[in-house]
């Protein structure tokens, strides 16, 4: 169960897309190549870290299009994993993407994690497929 107190120890706040690549590595592909968790278009994207003092324990990027919003490489150190910090996150992200315009979000998720989306009101779109040997699914609400 989450408590007040963990909302007092963690700041969320943005980041630089460097910021996040040895997040990203660790937890989403650390079996690839450093680079492979570089996106193409980092440089346009919204970057936020949710800091517990000084240590990064959560990434998340937020590409906006027009009135569609897409977040990718959503990362949190397994050690502070089932702790909210998540959640945090996913407000942050779509309290953002409502104030840059956008009226949908979307995001491919892995399956695994489909659950976690679904509590967001996120539902479903389109056939399973796979990112090497992991299963995802696109999720999307509208905002």
């Amino acid at each position: 169960m989450m408590t007040a107190k963990l909302y007092d120890a963690v700041a969320i706040r943005p980041i630089s897309a460097e910021q996040t690549y040895a997040l990203r590595h660790e937890v989403l592909w650390p079996d690839k190549p450093f680079d492979y968790i570089k996106l193409e278009n980092d440089a346009s994207g919204q970057h936020v870290g949710a800091f517990r003092g000084d240590d990064l324990v959560a990434v998340i990027s937020l590409f906006v299009n027009d009135e569609t919003a897409r977040f990718r490489k959503f990362a949190t150190r397994p050690d502070q994993q089932r702790q909210g910090i998540g959640t945090l996150l996913m407000h942050y992200v779509e309290t953002k993407a409502r104030q840059c315009g956008a009226v949908q979000l979307w995001c491919d998720a892995r399956l695994e994690s489909a659950s976690f989306y679904r509590r967001f009101g996120m539902e479903p779109t389109g056939e399973e497929f796979f990112k090497g040997n992991i299963p995802y699914v696109k999720f999307q609400k509208s905002l």
